[in-house]
């Protein structure tokens, strides 16, 4: 049995453990004008706020298929920065169906229409870097979109209940100058069976059904993506040869199309942009 003495000797001696740990990390690093890039992305090893020179992304009015869906975050985003409030939004639905490519899109149209704000990626695992990061850009006059794309909780991952204090800010509440979009695959952001395990092993199983799926009711804004259809498939691919400008037979490339597709076995935009990449490529055409 350790003696209190003892307890108190192993005590300071973690403390000690752990103000070294404290000094040998970096200290957080934030740019000094935060006005300099259009974007910036978290660097969590070097636990730093990397700008980024170029945004890689379509023009918004290239992406078809999801009109609705370009609608409404658009308009979300429009409000946000004018300095009006935002909804935090949810883009959820199939794979390859456009959803960090509409935020992408939505963010380069606002940038055009002459409204300043600036987009910082966050990755999922370094979700627990958020209070830091938003803490920085708070003091910040710009506006930010922080951006998490690909977002899901397995089993046994409890940082969702964190991401949930963040989206609200607790009693400050969330900084007027920043909103949060994430990007998923799952409608509340993990799998049923975690749902499910919950309810199973709880006193009241409705009240574990709610703490799972509290954390999608913080994003305001849903939006849902959804596997298109063959005509919309072909309505795409003839938009970006349009965009792009190909020399090419559009009825032949339709069913070069379609024999791509089947090929990989799924429908999608992204499906079809990886087509006319293919299709530039065979042609010895550059596209940017």
């Amino acid at each position: 049995m350790i003696k209190e003495n003892d307890l108190e000797q192993i005590k300071k001696i973690f403390n000690r453990i752990a103000d070294a740990l404290e000094r040998i990390a970096p200290s957080y690093q934030f740019p000094n004008d935060l006005n300099d890039a259009e974007g910036f992305i978290w660097e969590a090893q070097l636990r730093k706020l990397q700008t980024i020179d170029k945004i890689e992304r379509l023009p918004l009015t290239c992406l078809q298929g999801i009109e609705p869906q370009k609608q409404q975050l658009l308009e979300n985003s429009r409000a946000f920065a004018r300095g009006l409030k935002a909804n935090n939004a949810l883009l959820w639905g199939a794979r390859g169906t456009g959803k960090s490519s509409l935020l992408k899109a939505v963010h380069g149209q606002l940038l055009s229409e002459g409204l300043d704000c600036a987009i910082v990626e966050v990755q999922r695992e370094d979700i627990q870097d958020l209070p830091r990061i938003m803490q920085a850009l708070k003091h910040s006059t710009r506006r930010f979109i922080l951006f998490c794309d690909d977002l899901a909780f397995e089993e046994a991952d409890s940082s969702y209940k964190s991401l949930k204090a963040v989206l609200e800010g607790g009693l400050s509440g969330r900084p007027d100058n920043i909103v949060f979009y994430a990007t998923s695959n799952r409608r509340h952001l993990m799998p049923r069976q975690m749902i499910d395990n919950e309810r199973g092993s709880a006193i009241n199983p409705s009240e574990a059904i709610e703490e799972k799926i509290s954390l999608s009711d913080r994003f305001g804004l849903w939006i849902g993506f959804h596997s298109i259809d063959q005509e919309t498939y072909l309505e795409i691919i003839e938009n970006y040869v349009d965009f792009f400008k190909l020399t090419v037979n559009l009825e032949q490339v339709k069913s070069e199309a379609l024999t791509w597709c089947i090929g990989r076995g799924h429908r999608s935009g992204r499906t079809a942009y990886q087509f006319i990449i293919h299709l530039a490529s065979k042609h010895g055409i550059s596209i940017d």
